[in-house]
């Protein structure tokens, strides 16, 4: 009976961290626009050092000094994307520039 019901927990368990982790980057903004991004980044930069200087205490270690990260989520929204299409959009001048190219190229071998 126990080694029908484990499987189900296990898948349960994994359904529970999965969707509280993409509830809690739902909620604190990361899937939102650029601006939210950029919000919730800065929230998390106000928050995770004390956090983290409170456990290195509480542990008894000594970790490196964080470094500074300059990283605009605004900037670089969907740049990927925007890459992508500008590719796509140009492809058609490219492939006509290339096949004119490789035309050139193979005239001026048979001469």
């Amino acid at each position: 009976m126990a080694a029908k019901i484990l499987p189900v927990v296990k898948l349960a368990t994994k359904v529970t961290i999965a969707g509280g982790a993409l509830y809690v980057a739902y909620d604190s903004g990361l899937l939102g626009s650029g601006e939210q991004g950029s919000e919730a980044l800065g929230k998390a930069k106000a928050a995770i050092p004390p956090a983290i200087e409170e456990w290195m205490k509480y542990f008894g270690l000594q970790l490196p000094t964080m470094p500074k990260i300059e990283f605009s989520p605004v900037q670089s929204w969907n740049s990927g994307v925007r890459w992508t299409i500008s590719s796509l959009s140009e492809a058609p001048t490219k492939a006509s520039d290339y096949t004119s190219q490789g035309l050139q190229y193979i005239k001026d071998l048979t001469k």
